[in-house]
């Protein structure tokens, strides 16, 4: 609970600061809270879309929770996002991810 408190802390401080919000969303994610993750995932991509690693994890925080059209939308999302900032090893996590997804949905 301390390092939750420690990056509560730090955003209270300063709110901008993505890298924070990114972990205390993947702090969240460890403690079972995933509604709470998924509206701070949600938050940071609405504030910094080309915040690449969201992507990824909120995908799989879609996953998780069962909802993978959410996911696959996420997925795809994220790979729009990394062929515009030419982030090739996050674009292919992003279609890996999406075709795991898409398998899922075959079964």
């Amino acid at each position: 609970m301390k390092r939750m408190e420690q990056l509560m802390e730090l955003i209270e401080k300063f709110p901008d600061d993505l890298f924070s919000r990114h972990a205390l969303a993947m702090e969240y994610i460890k403690m079972g809270m995933d509604v709470k993750a998924l509206e701070l995932m949600q938050g940071l991509l609405e504030q910094s879309p080309n915040h690449i690693g969201t992507y990824y994890h909120l995908g799989k925080l879609h996953e998780r929770m069962g909802e993978l059209q959410q996911a696959l939308r996420v997925y795809e999302d994220g790979e729009v996002m990394a062929r515009s900032l030419n982030a090739a090893h996050e674009l292919r996590e992003l279609t890996a991810a999406k075709e795991n997804v898409l398998d899922q949905m075959d079964e």
